[in-house]
């Protein structure tokens, strides 16, 4: 039994997202590529040539420099491991209302109709689901044992209930990492683009001697802003990403913590 569930346990873990390595280094990939062909698209330059000045936003960001094809893919990163953590979360909370799930288990428990409780699980599904019934499942064997004592089958539930929580938590967390990384390193590698195009802006500055290039010095400036605004742009939307699905996930522990307490109440109640 416990061998099954332990399968089932991975093989969840398995599914439940995206594999962060291939995916990164696709989307790595695609964020290069989208600065080529897309925003290095002849037609975003005059002269149809990418050594010309820029006629259009796409082009001022293609100026950049090679620091901006990176922070195309923190973007890109952000966006895809969002929508993912979106789709994941979602279907960890069931099919229905997270509140009215455990208000309607708290009812059943106070009838002592776990079976009824059981079947509603089966319907939520989710982890929350999942969590709540292998407690119910604990509980009615518990009932029946006659080898413990109240204590000890209280700490048993109490121990089957943490550990079903603690295995489906890897799911619900899983590349909210890459979430957090990107916020905080963000700017840093835009701080980086941001250094290089001011090193050319001054170059272009000492170069001209008596009259400085005015052309070189502002692409050089021009480079330096385009990777602020990129990298400040990201990390304020991997935080804003991060700080929604940190919440997420706080809602639903806190949902099955108060679900635990109350089959522990019901089972110290009732046995």
């Amino acid at each position: 039994m416990e061998k099954q569930q332990l399968t089932q346990t991975n093989s969840a873990r398995k599914t439940g997202g995206l594999n962060p390595f291939i995916t990164i280094l696709i989307l790595i990939a695609l964020g290069i590529l989208i600065y080529i062909f897309f925003f290095g698209a002849k037609g975003n330059f005059q002269g149809e040539t990418v050594d010309g000045k820029p006629s259009n936003f796409m082009g001022i960001i293609h100026k950049g420099g090679i620091i901006v094809p990176i922070l195309i893919s923190f973007v890109l990163m952000v966006l895809v491991f969002s929508i993912e953590r979106f789709f994941i979360i979602g279907k960890a909370e069931g099919t229905g209302s997270l509140t009215r799930f455990v208000n309607e288990i708290r009812k059943l428990l106070d009838k002592n109709q776990i079976n009824d409780a059981i079947s509603l699980c089966d319907k939520q599904k989710g982890s929350i689901g999942n969590v709540v019934k292998e407690g119910l499942i604990s509980y009615k064997a518990l009932a029946n044992d006659t080898t413990l004592n109240k204590e000890q089958k209280l700490a048993s539930l109490n121990k089957t209930i943490e550990e079903a929580t603690t295995l489906e938590m890897p799911m619900l967390e899983k590349n909210m990492t890459i979430l957090a990384t990107i916020a905080s390193i963000g700017t840093l590698v835009a701080l980086m683009g941001t250094v290089i195009g001011m090193i050319k802006a001054f170059f272009a500055l000492g170069d001209g001697g008596g009259s400085p290039d005015a052309a070189a010095l502002s692409v050089g400036i021009s480079e330096a802003l385009v990777n602020t605004a990129l990298g400040i742009g990201t990390s304020a939307l991997a935080i804003i990403m991060y700080n929604f699905f940190t919440s997420k996930i706080d809602t639903l522990t806190f949902k099955i913590d108060e679900v635990g307490l109350s089959i522990q109440q019901s089972f110290a109640s009732h046995h």
